[in-house]
């Protein structure tokens, strides 16, 4: 038997009540791990038409936003990457714009948008550089735990992954930020008296 109309709308309603409470959870995420707005927002949007398209398989009462996470995540690492690689690719073919690789096209847009400012205002640039620095899944793992307070246990079905990778993953973003951040603070001068052992610490 098919749903009746009366049927679609009150699922929808429901998806609508279930899962909209955590769009800007989801935006800010993907923004920070595609970096840019645009495509941003076409991963959120490819997630929330998979999590309509399976939301039966979602079990009321159970943990939704970390259900979207993971849909967010799965859809980030097996599909979005390769597209937005063949964009680019294109994009140099028809621009010759290959000189833009060498400087940071993304910080520059990020920047020039208020949006994206305000979205990015929690974080100083130096750490935002060196977030956006990190590998995929050692981002992920960081936005996951730090930025949006999720448990390991949570993390670790949101990645399909054991939870000991997720902590050894998040031991080694977290000391790759801090390298980063020591660096940047040797480099500026904010860090003096011991930055000759600094500095020969992170050779």
């Amino acid at each position: 038997m098919k749903p009746s109309d009366k049927d679609k709308r009150s699922r929808k309603r429901l998806f609508e009540t279930t899962t909209l409470q955590y769009l800007d959870d989801l935006y800010a995420t993907g923004l920070r791990l595609c970096r840019n707005e645009r495509d941003a927002e076409d991963l959120v949007q490819e997630t929330y038409l998979k999590a309509f398209k399976y939301f039966h398989q979602y079990t009321p009462g159970t943990n939704c936003r970390a259900w979207l996470f993971r849909i967010l995540r799965n859809t980030f690492i097996n599909s979005y990457r390769r597209r937005v690689k063949e964009r680019e690719i294109l994009q140099r073919q028809e621009n010759g714009s290959l000189q833009k690789s060498l400087i940071c096209v993304d910080s520059v847009e990020r920047f020039s948008n208020p949006e994206q400012r305000i979205i990015y205002s929690g974080l100083g640039d130096d750490v935002t550089r060196a977030l956006d620095a990190l590998p995929d899944e050692f981002r992920m793992v960081v936005v996951l735990s730090d930025l949006q307070g999720f448990s390991y246990k949570e993390i670790a079905r949101i990645m399909d992954t054991p939870i000991g990778t997720v902590m050894s993953r998040l031991f080694r973003a977290r000391r790759l930020l801090r390298q980063s951040l020591l660096r940047f603070g040797i480099q500026e001068g904010y860090i003096q008296e011991l930055a000759p052992k600094l500095a020969s610490a992170l050779a």
